[in-house]
């Protein structure tokens, strides 16, 4: 098992979360994040007055799948996010070792 993890713009939540569901993903977790990669941020004007906002609000978006439903994960995500301009965000793949589903005790596959 894997767990996909994608920061991306809050306004292409929607567009991920459709093509996960079309791809068969069941569960997903959403977070509301805020940070900056090589964007440093932006300035702004706010009633006439210039200041630089350092952390972009973004969205964090978690699901677990088993390991060969990866590359299709990934693909999907980076489909769906995908604007083409700077901020897209990014994705991580990291190793899972075990899922145990609270109220019925089932492991590893059956409990994503």
């Amino acid at each position: 098992m894997k767990k996909v993890e994608a920061i991306i713009k809050p306004f292409k939540l929607d567009e991920v979360k459709k093509a996960l569901h079309e791809l068969g993903v069941q569960g997903m977790t959403i977070t509301e994040v805020k940070g900056y990669g090589r964007q440093k941020g932006h300035t702004e004007i706010y009633r006439g007055a210039e200041y630089e906002v350092e952390f972009i609000p973004k969205v964090k978006v978690e699901v677990i799948v088993n390991a060969d439903q990866v590359e299709a994960v990934v693909a999907c995500i980076r489909e769906a996010a995908n604007s083409g301009k700077i901020g897209d965000g990014k994705i991580f793949v990291l190793p899972v070792e075990e899922v145990i589903r609270v109220r019925t005790g089932e492991r590893g596959a059956e409990a994503i």
